[in-house]
Formats: structure tokens, sequence, C-alpha cells
């Protein structure tokens, strides 16, 4: 599948290329599927600008079918999962690390096979299905990194959770899994009760709710809560700050409610909240993540998948904002 310019659903094209075997340090995957993210929405509709015939698609799992020379991390018969930022093995990101980003500067995973450098993907969880590997390099990850990685969160803590996209039920599962209380947000009554059933120990509909971090501050034993996953961006900023404790942490992820406005800086000094934007994370992070999803045993929640040739039509699901987890798509 193909983007052809200026970008647009109905500039998504299916066609046919060659795929040539692979060299020294590649490996060849039998793609099977990839999930939908934000992301690979704003690549597709022209948002983020991209050359043409772009493959878009950052998130890819599938099988190894042949591997080159020197090769000897991956065997064919794998099961295997893109990295989000191939060039970004471990340590702290840098310009040089965060290129490359598959189906934005390079070709993505809208395809049936692929040539890649070993370090593009990484082995999946036992008995994962495609689809489900799918769901982590972007989503997942981002998750991961945003609580385990920069939050280190520990048993007990709250961690405020927003709406039911893939990064905000991924972190309501790694939370739960640390033993951690979760407060989540929507504005979806049946949402909200299907939340309670992934675990969710409290929620809030913040339509009814305008001020819903004052309320879930009080959720919070009055103190505030320890980690907030801020998918929301400028729109919903100020309530995740009045929620916060002092001392807290906010992931800063989404951009979903706007790109910029008005912050309470003032507020941000006075309770000394430590702020922190993510952009996915590591391969060394995807792989001490994929451990951790074997040990505890979490599985993905993926609302419906689309074939490949419905890509455009899954893309107007998830602008509809219906979905409850994951989309993904399958070939």
């Amino acid at each position: 599948m193909q983007l052809r310019k200026p970008g647009g659903l109905d500039n998504l094209l299916l066609t046919e290329v060659g795929v040539d075997g692979p060299g020294r340090g590649q490996i060849l995957v039998r793609l099977h599927a990839s999930s939908l993210n934000y992301h690979d929405y704003a690549v597709v509709a022209g948002m983020i600008p991209t050359d043409e015939g772009r493959i878009p698609m950052s998130d890819g799992a599938g099988v190894v079918a042949e591997v080159g020379e020197g090769v000897t991390e991956l065997a064919v018969g794998d099961h295997v999962v893109s990295t989000f930022f191939p060039n970004w093995p471990s340590g702290d990101p840098s310009p040089e690390k965060l290129t490359s980003v598959p189906g934005d500067s390079t070709d993505g995973y809208a395809r049936e096979r692929v040539v890649a450098p070993t370090r593009y993907f990484t082995k999946v969880p036992r008995d994962y299905t495609h689809a489900q590997a799918a769901t982590l390099p972007c989503a997942a990850l981002t998750a991961w990194r945003a609580l385990v990685v920069e939050g280190r969160i520990k048993p007990g803590e709250t961690v405020l959770v927003q709406g039911t996209g893939g990064v905000s039920i991924f972190a309501l599962q790694f939370a739960k899994a640390a033993g951690c209380k979760v407060i989540a947000t929507s504005s979806s009554a049946a949402k909200l009760e299907r939340l309670k059933s992934l675990g969710a120990d409290q929620v809030i509909n913040y339509k009814d709710v305008p001020a819903w971090g004052d309320a879930a501050r009080h959720l919070a034993g009055g103190q505030g809560v320890d980690h907030i996953v801020e998918i929301g961006g400028a729109g919903t900023l100020s309530q995740s700050i009045a929620a916060a404790r002092i001392g807290g942490h906010i992931s800063l992820i989404g951009v979903l409610a706007g790109y910029q406005g008005d912050v309470s800086t003032a507020t941000l000094m006075m309770k000394q909240i430590r702020l922190i934007g993510i952009g996915v994370g590591t391969r060394e992070q995807q792989q001490d993540m994929i451990r951790a999803i074997d040990a505890a045993g979490i599985k993905p929640v993926i609302d419906r998948s689309f074939p490949l040739e419905e890509l455009a039509a899954a893309f107007r699901y998830q602008e509809s904002g219906a979905h409850f987890g994951k989309i993904c798509v399958e070939f």
C-alpha cells in the first residue's frame, strides 16, 4: 500500500513491487500484521509530509523467511516485530538515533515482505498472534517508557490514564501488573465500564466532570496522583497538572487535544512536577518490555482488524473514535 501526494485516505493505493533477498546483516520478513497509531494517521492524512509513493505504517509483525550472511540473533521461522526507532538501540536519544522512522521518513510495513537490518526487529512475546505483536512497537513501548523507564513506578502508587486508545490501555495494564492503583477517564459510560473490567480502580467521565483534574486528586486521597499518562496535550495538560501530587510525574505523549496552549508554569513549579516528553523508546527497552509481558501474561486489547486492501477504511474507523484499544491490519 503506497501513499500518493498530497496525502489523504483516498490517495492510498494497493500496488505490487519486487523484493530482493537479504544482504549481509539483513533479514527478509514475511509480514502478517500492522496496527494503527495516530502517527500513522498523521502521515496518511498529509499532516506529516513524506515522499511520493511512501509505504506507510510504523508497526509490523511477521516471520523471518530468510537471513543474510552474518545474522546470528534471529533465525528463519522466528516470529518478530519491528522497532519504531531502528537507529536507537539504547541510551539517550540524539538526532541521529531518531531518524529512519518506518512509514514516515522511510518505507513502513503496509506490505507483505520487507528486507531490513536485524536491528529493525525483535522477537515477540510467547504465544502472541501477529496482530497482537503488531500493537507493541509504538503504543505499548510508549506506555512502558512513560511508566517504567521514566516514571519508575512502584507498587501502591497511583496512575492516571486518559481515554481508551492503545497507549492508555497498555499503561493501565502495565500499572496493574506493577501493583499500582489506576484512575481512568473517558467521555463514554460504556467505555468506562470496560476500563473497570480491565482493572481500573476508579473512573471519571470527563464530559460530566469538566474539572476532572481536581476529581482525580481527591480520588487519590486528596494528595494527588503519582503518575499521569498525558495523551491530550495542550487541551488537557492543565487538568493533569491539577491532578498531580507535589513531586508528581507527567509523561506528555499525545497532542489529541491541541499542539499548544496556556500552561500554568507557576503551578508546575510550586508542585515541583516532573514533566517529560515521551517519544516511544529504544530497542533495548522494547526487549525489556517483551520479557515483562511474558512474565505478567499481558495481552493487547484489539478492537477490530481490517485486511490490507481496506487500510483507508481502517483509518476512517480510527477517525470515528468508536474503537476501544488497538485497530489492526492483517494480511
